[in-house]
Order: C-alpha cells, then sequence, then structure tokens
C-alpha cells in the first residue's frame, strides 16, 4: 500500500468525486477508480457508497479517512523536519573563545566533529572575554568558551573541563629546576599579572591571600599569550593554567613549577543563549565537547579554594578569561 494510493484516497473522500480527485492528481478518473476498488479489495471492505452523487463514504471509509488524513499529515511533519535537519547540518557551528583555548586543542575537536557530521563545517575566533559573552548574546555566534562559565537570564552556562594552574617562569630565573614549590614562596616575587577587572585576576588575588602569599606585581596583561612572553623576557613570574603552557615548555622557552601545597584550579565551560535553541549542528557539536577526552574522564568541578595536602581535601580558586 503506498502513501499515493492514500493520498488520492483522502482527496476521493474530501472532494466527493472521483473526476475531481483526479484532476488534483494531475492523472486519468479510470485511474483513481482503479486505485480505489484495489484499495477496497486489499482491505475487504468497501469505503466509498458509489450509489450516490456526490460519492458517500461508507463507516469504515470514514474510519479509514480519519486515520489516513492522520497518517499523511504525521509523515509530511516528519519529512518538512528531516529537511529542516539537513539544512541546520549544512549551516556553519560558529563558535567564540577566549585566547587560551589553544588551537590545536580544539582542531582536535573539530575533526571529531568531522568524523560524525562530515557535511557540517565550524567556524572559530578568538576574543576577549567580555567580546564572547557578547557575540553569544547578539546571535553572530552559536557557542563561547570561556573560563569562569557565568550564566545569566539570556545564557546557559555548562562545565566544560578543569585545568591546574603551575608557577611559571623564565629558564634563567632560579627556581628553573624546582620540582614544586608551597605558595608562601611566591611572597616578594615579581609578579606579572592578568588585569583588574578580570575574573581569574580576582580568584589569584584571593588564593594568594588565603596561603598568606603577597606578590609583587609589575606588569598587568588581559590575555596569557602576552603574559608568557613577559615572563619569558624575565620580568618575573606568573600563575598560568599548565595546558597552555605545553608549547613554551617543550621548546625549552619557559619553565612550569606545580605547586605543593595547595591547587588553583582554572575552570572552563560552554555559554550559549537560552533561545532560540540551537541549530542540530551547533547541538552535534556540543555533545562532541563535553564527551571525555580520549584517554580521560570528563573533569568534575571543584570548590574554591584549596586546603594543604596533608588534609587530603582538594579545592580550586576559579579564575577568568585568559
Amino acid at each position: 500500500m503506498h502513501l499515493e494510493t492514500l493520498k488520492i484516497y483522502c482527496d476521493v473522500a474530501r472532494y466527493r468525486s472521483f473526476s475531481r480527485a483526479a484532476a488534483a492528481n494531475e492523472i486519468t478518473q479510470s485511474a483513481v477508480s482503479q486505485m480505489i476498488a484495489q484499495l477496497e479489495r486489499r482491505l475487504n471492505v468497501q469505503l466509498i457508497d458509489r450509489s450516490s452523487r456526490p460519492l458517500q463514504l461508507t463507516p469504515a471509509g470514514r474510519i479509514f479517512y480519519d486515520g489516513c488524513r492522520d497518517l499523511l499529515q504525521r509523515f509530511q511533519e516528519l519529512e518538512r523536519s528531516l529537511v529542516s535537519g539537513l539544512e541546520h547540518l549544512q549551516l556553519p557551528v560558529r563558535v567564540v573563545a577566549i585566547y587560551s583555548v589553544g588551537l590545536r586543542d580544539m582542531g582536535q575537536y573539530i575533526e571529531r566533529f568531522r568524523r560524525i557530521e562530515p557535511r557540517a563545517s565550524v567556524q572559530i575566533e578568538y576574543l576577549h572575554p567580555d567580546q564572547v559573552y557578547q557575540r553569544v548574546l547578539d546571535g553572530t555566534a552559536d557557542l563561547g568558551l570561556v573560563s569562569f562559565p557565568k550564566p545569566t537570564r539570556k545564557l546557559l552556562a555548562l562545565p566544560w573541563r578543569e585545568e591546574k594552574m603551575v608557577v611559571v617562569c623564565s629558564p634563567q630565573h632560579p627556581w628553573n629546576r624546582r620540582r614544586d614549590l608551597r605558595v608562601r614562596e611566591l611572597s616578594g616575587q615579581a609578579f606579572v599579572h592578568f588585569e583588574k577587572g578580570l575574573v581569574i585576576r580576582r580568584q589569584v588575588d584571593r588564593f594568594l591571600r588565603h596561603h598568606g602569599a603577597s606578590v609583587r606585581v609589575v606588569l598587568e596583561f588581559d590575555n596569557i599569550e602576552n603574559i608568557k612572553k613577559a615572563v619569558e623576557a624575565g620580568a618575573g613570574i606568573a600563575l598560568l593554567p599548565e595546558p597552555t603552557l605545553t608549547r613554551e615548555v617543550e621548546a625549552g622557552t619557559l619553565v612550569a613549577v606545580p605547586l605543593a601545597d595547595a591547587v588553583l584550579l582554572r575552570p572552563l565551560g560552554i555559554i550559549y543563549r537560552r533561545s532560540p535553541r540551537l541549530s542540530l549542528a551547533a547541538q552535534r557539536f556540543l555533545e562532541v565537547l563535553r564527551q571525555p577526552e580520549e584517554g580521560n574522564g570528563q573533569a568534575t568541578s571543584a570548590p574554591l579554594l584549596t586546603a594543604p595536602r596533608r588534609s587530603r581535601t582538594r579545592s580550586a580558586a576559579r579564575s577568568a578569561a585568559g
């Protein structure tokens, strides 16, 4: 039984006429009559009373008509939904991220996404944290990747991952061979910091105060790349997320030293608008981002501040953008 036959039957029932149904479907009246007769033989029931003019449906014919009409309507909705979904998959996923979300790192996610959705594409732009929020809010970006994600009335925020922060210094610094450092040892050191007003600045300051360390701020920047360059030049030390130092540590231009008595974490998250709904492609890319990385489990959230190791507790001072 074909959908075309069911549609023609519904047209006969609606028009109460073989000839009008034939004209609506651009076929002959004889073809319509034959299709309805074959349908009745298949169902072993009379659907149309041909003795009256205009044609009348039998009780069985009315039941069958209601069912066919519902079936055809649902099929049309499914067809529209499928077409719409394919169109959404062909739209690019627009992602804006803070500078410190590395290109190499994002490349791995894009590659995984393309294996799942080869017809979709991803466009990534790196911006200041405030601009990331603004682009998502005004709808010119689908997803935003930020540190210390903050939900608002118009934005949803999902946790993504957490990055341990370490002391970073130049290879010429006296600490270049240290295996670890206690937080109090940072006191009095020349410190390259994040600009005031950034969430990460407030969180690092709070972390240092909590552990009794007072640093000497010599330079301030609004992004991690500039901080790294200043540290490379010997301006001072800094506290930065360990994953952002991979390239420099491998090249020997920076040294990363872990903290021995506390843990400072930078949480990263994904923001997007509460409405309208994300495109199907953006939803799929969001799923890929939140999947555990190969060989690793998904990161979990941590409390705000850390305690010394001997207490066997871990907590994190949250830092913002970069």
